[in-house]
């Protein structure tokens, strides 16, 4: 709903609200998550974990923050670009479990769990960015062909 183009034009309603939930749940949920982390070391967890729960909070609550900071500028271009990296910055918990399950490096232990954990913080705004490049290759593409083909 939130990346579609044309859901989005459809339902231009349904996405502001969407959106303001998302933004609302990024900024009270991070700060607890990063508590529930720290919490989690007394039964265990690694300090590693945390650190990353403390760098993964902000970075979250940052690239939402300047997102919605641009769309009420009127600014939708840069809304959407740094939308995309706060997805991307949100989608780390998810990717974390998925990378591990399918993969079953959990199994290796506690180093290989905070290597995925790490790796995961520390590319999600370059996976934002390249997802972004490639939705801007992918808009460039079918004009440069009209170009061409009109020239022929």
């Amino acid at each position: 709903m939130q990346v579609s183009d044309r859901l989005r034009q459809r339902f231009t309603k349904l996405h502001r609200v969407v959106g303001r939930v998302y933004v609302v749940g990024a900024m009270i949920v991070a700060p607890p998550g990063t508590y529930i982390q720290w919490f989690e070391e007394r039964m265990g967890a690694s300090r590693s974990f945390t650190i990353a729960a403390a760098v993964d909070a902000p970075l979250l609550m940052l690239t939402t923050g300047i997102a919605f900071a641009f769309i009420r500028q009127g600014k939708v271009q840069q809304h959407r670009q740094w939308m995309t990296r706060s997805f991307a910055v949100a989608l780390v918990f998810l990717e974390v479990r998925v990378i591990l399950g399918l993969t079953g490096w959990e199994r290796l232990g506690m180093a290989a769990t905070e290597t995925v954990v790490w790796t995961c913080v520390a590319f999600s705004v370059v996976v934002g960015d390249i997802a972004l490049q490639i939705q801007e290759l992918l808009r460039m593409h079918p004009a440069s062909a009209r170009v061409r083909s009109v020239s022929a």
